[in-house]
């Protein structure tokens, strides 16, 4: 049961578009207890709360007061300090009452008021995973609002790298057309390296030079204390509840279009709670004082120290890009940007891909192969040449025979040392001496002499008969022929 205060606080938390589960986090309820009062018209007091039972505990409630007065006691402290004044009840009794009469010490915090092109608040949201090149990536999501107009500008990433974080403040800076004064970041390490409390941020050095470049002052907020740049966490929370809650998701390129037009026509075009105006038409007074844009743009990219293989490939975020060869076992530099790597040695540009999004895809240029590939070809032709000089003397002058009168001569010296697997070694020789005494230079020259030398059959013997009746069976008498036909 809950007293009327609390009921009317459930009312106006939920009049102010809170959750059950937020206002039971906030009032220190149990969530179905909000959910049952919420369903109530009025407030209605049982008839069993208007005479609470009497309790072991009661006696023993000033002096708890007492106590939680002085002291931010726990119930554990508390149950001890009333045993040994003669409290024989259960802990959970206690730890309930203490629970509803300790005092609550919220923090205060002050309505923070900008001037037009004063300052931005910046941070990253991630909300699942989004199908692109055949897998799913980590979905994340940029969010810049602007302190005086509440304008928001969201783009849509695959991570939250540092070429993301440079390049979504670029982006933001020329559809905005100019640079507030100020910025301020989360302890992110693509920001801010280190931020010992008490002490100054140390801030990541390419995003200090990025900033002195754009002209803006990086201000990181304190350690543990998010809710001094609530306006853009309100602004995390705002994308996930209105724009990407219940959205089918489809690829990834389908999202930047989508969230410009809720940008569009919904995020900038409401009634902004706190400033009571729509940010879209306080926007004009805000870009009249922002800072001009530097028209030379800031490199957003992420360098690294990176290995090639001795198969002349990188290995970036699980994928491997191909180098030149003479490139293999070499220390380069990768740079990589929202789109494209590029590979470098000392200040040359070695290679350059477009960036794979996909997992243990390789990346491959020809050219880069190319090279190998010909010395291959070539090694592989100066063995066969070794092979074809090897099956005669007369090979050396055959070979210069094709050369002069065959201008595919390489093909026809693969073919001859081809034919040793048939015809073996010492006949194709033999060919070969016999072809260059003929002038013969052609590999189909070989190929016939290497064919009738198979088909030739060993000529016949004398015929020797030993035997006597052999002998007799050759005595024939033989019949005179009539030539009469021929005389006629």
């Amino acid at each position: 049961m809950i007293d009327y205060e609390l009921y009317c606080r459930i009312k106006q938390s939920e009049a102010a578009g809170h959750s059950a589960p937020q206002i039971a986090r906030a009032l220190q309820l149990h969530v179905q207890t909000v959910r049952r009062w919420q369903a109530q018209e009025k407030y209605v007091r049982s008839q069993a709360a208007q005479v609470p039972r009497a309790s072991k505990l009661d006696v023993h409630k000033p002096a708890i007061a007492r106590w939680l007065e002085t002291h931010p006691f726990t119930a554990m402290q508390l149950w001890q300090k009333v045993r040994e004044r003669g409290y024989t009840g259960g802990y959970s009794i206690l730890k309930d009452y203490v629970r509803r009469v300790r005092p609550r010490n919220l923090e205060a915090f002050l309505t923070l008021k900008f001037a037009p092109g004063q300052t931005a608040q910046v941070d990253w949201g991630s909300f699942g995973s989004v199908e692109v090149d055949g897998t799913r990536r980590a979905l994340s999501f940029f969010v810049m609002v602007l302190g005086y107009s509440r304008f928001l500008h969201v783009e849509f990433t695959l991570g939250q790298g540092q070429e993301w974080w440079l390049g979504c403040h670029r982006r933001a800076f020329e559809k905005l057309g100019g640079v507030p004064r100020e910025v301020m970041v989360d302890n992110c390490k693509t920001a801010v390296l280190s931020h010992v409390p008490g002490t100054d941020p140390v801030f990541n050095a390419q995003y200090l030079d990025f900033a002195r470049h754009y002209g803006f002052t990086i201000k990181a907020c304190g350690p543990g204390h998010p809710q001094s740049k609530g306006m853009v966490e309100n602004a995390v929370g705002y994308v996930k509840k209105s724009f990407l809650g219940g959205r089918q998701m489809g690829g990834f390129a389908e999202l930047g279009p989508a969230a410009s037009l809720w940008l569009e026509t919904v995020a900038n075009v409401r009634v902004h709670g706190e400033t009571q105006g729509r940010p879209v038409d306080r926007l004009p007074e805000e870009c009249a004082a922002l800072l001009p844009l530097n028209p030379v743009a800031s490199p957003a990219v992420r360098t690294l120290s990176v290995r090639a293989s001795r198969r002349c490939r990188v290995s970036i975020e699980t994928n491997r890009y191909s180098v030149p060869t003479k490139f293999a076992g070499a220390l380069l530099t990768a740079q990589i940007e929202g789109a494209q790597v590029r590979f470098f040695t000392e200040r040359t540009l070695v290679a350059e891909h477009a960036r794979s999004f996909a997992r243990r895809a390789d990346v491959e240029n020809p050219e880069h192969v190319r090279e190998l590939e010909e010395r291959k070809r070539q090694g592989a032709r100066q063995r066969l040449r070794l092979r074809f000089l090897e099956l005669s003397p007369a090979a050396p002058a055959y070979q210069r025979g094709l050369e002069e009168r065959r201008l595919n001569a390489g093909h026809h010296v693969a073919t001859i040392v081809g034919l040793v697997a048939l015809y073996g070694a010492e006949a194709v020789g033999r060919a070969i001496e016999s072809a260059h005494e003929l002038g013969a230079y052609s590999s189909d020259y070989i190929l016939n002499l290497l064919e009738q030398r198979a088909r030739d059959l060993p000529q016949a013997g004398p015929l020797h008969l030993t035997r006597a009746d052999a002998l007799a069976a050759l005595e024939l008498e033989l019949r005179p022929p009539d030539l009469s036909p021929y005389t006629q």
